[in-house]
């Protein structure tokens, strides 16, 4: 995908939301998911939901920035009746715009407060570390150290060497500008922003799209979740280097809410009942995905990272979504816009 924008395929999302609306639009006992976290950790939960409940579940798995398209898109008539993965952030943006419906489950009395929004309009199911990931081989063969800070990024030897999610399709290329513009300041971390943009080669549509890039040796450094890059190790890419940078970096708070004006209110509140409970938030790890979870029972992968565990900024969700509109208009204009 070219680097200038990601753009849309509007007329496959438009049939699949169609397709999805006659399904189960006014159905009782059968729900619209959309899914903003990994294909196999989303096909294993709908269909251990579907056995235990019998509620019907259809599902499409989007990157957030989509989801959050089609919420707006649909603000008065929606497909879908639940939200389910991807960063708070923009699912905060969600709330602010209206379109959450509040819930608070009695199951979020395991959630701690940290991990959720506190009128419900949603509630964290897992946490994933932003990290620096690294294809080892590519630096042992240019004699290049791995890099150990984010200011590493910077370096000459990585011109066209980096690939990065676009904040405007992908929540961790959001998570990722946000938490410059925080640990920085907004003006300076938009200039470093655009330093770094002189090593990136490609603003990938997906989070996770870049990372298989660095994985197979394509490109050398990229940033993504901790997580994501473990499920490329385990699958046998042995060159992913996870690097935690010596400065802060942050986490996502992958979430779970109601959409407002639900066609299925009901089945979307046993929904979000079921994905809180300890049960459902283990069954990530039984399809290879390594999340830290927020039950406070749960059994957490042997790999998860706790955020407590590293150096992390006191990162405020409700300031990086409320601010998500304006961020991305000055990334488009200062960013994409600016000529080498």
């Amino acid at each position: 995908m070219s680097r200038k924008a990601p753009f849309l395929l509007l007329c496959v999302l438009i049939l699949i939301g169609a397709l999805l609306g006659c399904q189960t639009k006014n159905e009782v006992g059968k729900l619209n998911v959309y899914a903003g976290m990994y294909p196999d950790h989303a096909i294993k939960a709908m269909e251990q939901f579907q056995r235990e409940t019998g509620i019907q579940v259809n599902f499409i798995r989007m990157s957030n920035g989509d989801i959050l398209d089609h919420l707006q898109n649909e603000a008065d008539d929606p497909v879908a009746s639940v939200w389910y993965g991807g960063p708070a952030d923009v699912f905060a943006q969600a709330q602010k715009e209206g379109l959450l419906h509040p819930y608070i489950s009695p199951n979020a009395s395991f959630i701690p407060d940290i991990y959720k929004n506190e009128n419900g309009y949603w509630t964290g199911i897992y946490v994933g570390v932003l990290s620096i990931v690294a294809n080892r081989q590519w630096h042992i063969e240019r004699g290049i150290d791995l890099p150990s800070t984010w200011t590493d990024l910077l370096r000459s030897e990585y011109q066209n060497w980096i690939t990065l999610p676009d904040p405007r399709s992908s929540g961790t290329g959001y998570l990722t500008l946000s938490l410059f513009t925080q640990l920085y300041g907004e003006n300076e971390g938009f200039d470093f922003l655009q330093l770094l943009d002189q090593n990136v080669s490609e603003y990938t549509y997906s989070g996770s799209a870049n990372g298989r890039s660095v994985a197979m040796g394509d490109q050398a450094v990229s940033i993504m979740f901790a997580q994501d890059a473990i499920k490329l190790y385990r699958e046998g890419f042995r060159d992913v280097s996870v690097i935690f940078p010596k400065e802060e970096t942050t986490y996502e708070v992958g979430a779970v809410a109601i959409i407002a004006n639900s066609p299925h209110l009901e089945e979307a509140k046993t929904f979000v009942d079921w994905a809180l409970t300890k049960q459902a938030q283990e069954i990530g790890k039984q399809v290879g995905n390594y999340q830290l979870l927020t039950h406070k029972l749960a059994q957490s992968p042997e790999e998860a990272i706790d955020p407590a565990s590293i150096p992390v900024i006191d990162y405020d969700i409700s300031q990086s979504g409320s601010n998500r509109k304006r961020l991305l208009n000055r990334w488009e204009i200062e960013i994409l816009m600016n000529q080498r």
